[in-house]
């Protein structure tokens, strides 16, 4: 993807920037005319990592990077990062289901309160723009994560008007679907089971799953980066499969093996939800992705005692069960896209963290 002009010579802050997101955001942004990229994590192996890669892969852009240990749990070194940043990609998130089920209260201070540091250090340090990653659990949630991803994303709503008043600072979120390959994803573990002759583990074959790569994901980010307005919601029309496809796609490429069913994990749902009824019928069709404007409505709710809206909810919601339905062929040509397939087949280490 081509990194516009508006980035040329200004700061990018990335939270979790030694994940699976922000490894991939990292990479694209950094052989583009960006003056500085400041990665904040709580993980300063990983950044140790990351630093060495850098040096030893890229060593022509890795002085662009800049290292902060911190987490968006603590206010204050959040807003050290932000000091003279221009844009912000909030990725710092607990993003695992069958954690956040037994640590409920830890997805809550990441996730949510994380969230709110985040946007008051940035309205503080007058920040450009801040886009902030969400999830398809956050559409009609039943799992922890996917309750404080939708608080995180209402949080940023709220105060998103608030904001661009006080400092300027445009707020944004996308919502993103399954992204293969990333952190606690399927594929991963598919290819591992495979090498090793081991069973591949299936919760449910029919359950279905948006399928993105990590550059879909980052040309996501730049489309809001460019386009949004105060506390908009992108969301990129993703195509699907299901589990059962999925792993024989995976099979077709890395070699066959038995199949175990195991039934689902803690939280999971039949299939993934992007866009809500209530939500489609605030959206505006742009070519390849939805724009969710914020609700307007403010807390005089006088009027609606007496005459209600006429519509609240659109026709269907978007999911994984009625977007386009990819066989194992699809499944196939869509995972050797990424650079983690990619890399498997040849044998290589994996440059971006995964």
């Amino acid at each position: 993807m081509k990194i516009n002009d508006s980035f040329k010579d200004r700061v990018l802050v990335i939270t979790g920037g030694t994940g699976s997101f922000g490894s991939t955001v990292l990479k694209h942004f950094l052989s583009s005319d960006i003056g500085e990229i400041r990665i904040i994590s709580r993980d300063e192996k990983k950044q140790d990592w990351m630093r060495h890669m850098l040096q030893a892969h890229d060593p022509e852009h890795a002085g662009k990077v800049r290292f902060y240990v911190g987490d968006v749990r603590n206010i204050d070194s959040v807003r050290d990062v932000m000091y003279g940043a221009n844009f912000v990609f909030h990725a710092a998130a607990l993003k695992e289901v069958p954690s956040c089920e037994f640590f409920p209260m830890e997805a809550v201070r990441t996730n949510i309160i994380g969230t709110d540091n985040v946007i008051t250090a940035a309205v503080e340090n007058r920040v450009e723009r801040v886009v902030f990653l969400s999830t398809d659990k956050a559409a009609y949630p039943i799992n922890t994560m996917g309750m404080t991803k939708a608080v995180g994303e209402k949080v940023v709503q709220a105060r998103a008007q608030t904001a661009y008043e006080r400092g300027g600072t445009v707020l944004a979120c996308t919502r993103y679907g399954n992204v293969m390959c990333s952190r606690g994803s399927v594929i991963p573990l598919f290819i591992d089971q495979i090498k090793r002759k081991a069973p591949i583990t299936i919760t449910d074959p029919g359950m279905t799953r948006f399928l993105m790569n990590l550059d879909e994901a980052v040309d996501l980010v730049a489309f809001a980066f460019e386009n949004a307005e105060p506390g908009d919601l992108f969301i990129q029309k993703a195509d699907a499969s299901t589990i059962g496809d999925l792993a024989d796609g995976v099979m077709k490429v890395f070699g066959q093996t038995e199949k175990k069913i195991i039934g689902s994990r803690h939280g999971e749902k039949l299939y993934e939800t992007l866009m809500t009824r209530e939500e489609r019928l605030r959206s505006v069709d742009m070519g390849h992705y939805f724009r969710i404007v914020p609700d307007a409505r403010g807390l005089n709710y006088d009027k609606f005692y007496v005459k209600g809206t006429v519509a609240t909810e659109g026709e269907e919601p978007y999911t994984s069960h009625n977007t386009r339905r990819l066989d194992v062929d699809g499944v196939v040509k869509k995972i050797l896209e990424t650079d983690y397939v990619k890399e498997e087949l040849e044998g290589r280490p994996h440059i971006v963290e995964a």
